[in-house]
């Protein structure tokens, strides 16, 4: 059956952050993930996830000053040291959620992102992160929605798991990135899977619900249980109107077919 997680800075917008979590756990999700926790307190939102009783899967990493338009500074030369306080800042949270993953977001282009240096910061996140049990996750952005982000390609971030080697640093798979990328999607997932600790999911091509469009989520939901995923499945989409008039899709017999 898969296990689906509500990213709250896409759905029960309609409500404060606060309020969303009870939102999510009274709709049938058993988890939610977001983008960034660190407006409020860790004691705040482990607070918020525990009386609603839904576990915090998944966050990013300060991404740099972002409301100036910056996304990641994992592989932007000159930012080190800001990144590994960065890594740090995001441990201290997830150590007081009880979260198992983060995600470093490398940066654009235009301001400078090197693959190079992607790769020294990546290994050192992983190792720093390694001995707490938590996975350090990339994932690969299409150039539609985030124009110049550097990692926007499938094969470019398998590319730098190879390099990097480290067994916990893993494949943030959101399927409706990867359809507009590449494509392909099932023979993806049955050939990559070992590699990837997160999955996320949205309509293509209007990333609303996932219940139209040009991907039938049903089939992959079935292949990644034939396939043994264990995971969760993040729904980082936008809804095409209030959140709850929109799960019909979660409410519908989802369990894997023999």
């Amino acid at each position: 059956m898969p296990r689906f997680a509500a990213n709250l800075s896409w759905l029960f917008t309609e409500r404060p952050f606060a309020e969303r979590f009870a939102a999510a756990a009274a709709s049938g999700f058993g988890g939610v993930e977001f983008l960034f926790p660190y407006d409020h307190r860790p004691e705040e939102i482990a607070g918020w996830a525990g009386t609603a009783g839904v576990e915090i899967v998944l966050f990013n990493l300060p991404p740099g000053n972002w409301s100036a338009g910056e996304r990641g500074i994992a592989a932007l030369p000159g930012r080190e040291a800001e990144f590994r306080a960065s890594v740090d800042t995001g441990l201290a949270y997830a150590q007081g959620l009880g979260t198992r993953r983060l995600h470093a977001m490398a940066g654009l282009r235009a301001a400078g992102a090197e693959p190079d240096v992607y790769v020294r910061n990546l290994r050192w996140a992983a190792a720093r992160l390694a001995p707490h049990g938590i996975d350090l996750l990339i994932e690969p952005i299409n150039g539609r929605d985030m124009p110049g982000y550097l990692l926007d390609r499938h094969a470019l971030a398998l590319d730098v798991l190879e390099t990097v080697n480290a067994p916990n640093l893993k494949l943030q798979c959101d399927l409706y990135h990867l359809q507009i990328i590449a494509g392909d999607l099932s023979r993806t997932l049955e050939r990559d899977l070992h590699r990837i600790g997160h999955v996320q999911i949205a309509a293509v091509p209007d990333r609303g619900e996932p219940d139209a469009g040009e991907v039938y989520y049903p089939e992959l939901f079935n292949l990644l249980h034939r396939l043994g995923y264990d995971g969760w499945i993040g729904c980082e989409y936008r809804p095409r109107g209030r959140t709850e008039d929109g799960l019909g899709w979660l409410r519908l017999d989802s369990s894997p077919r023999p």
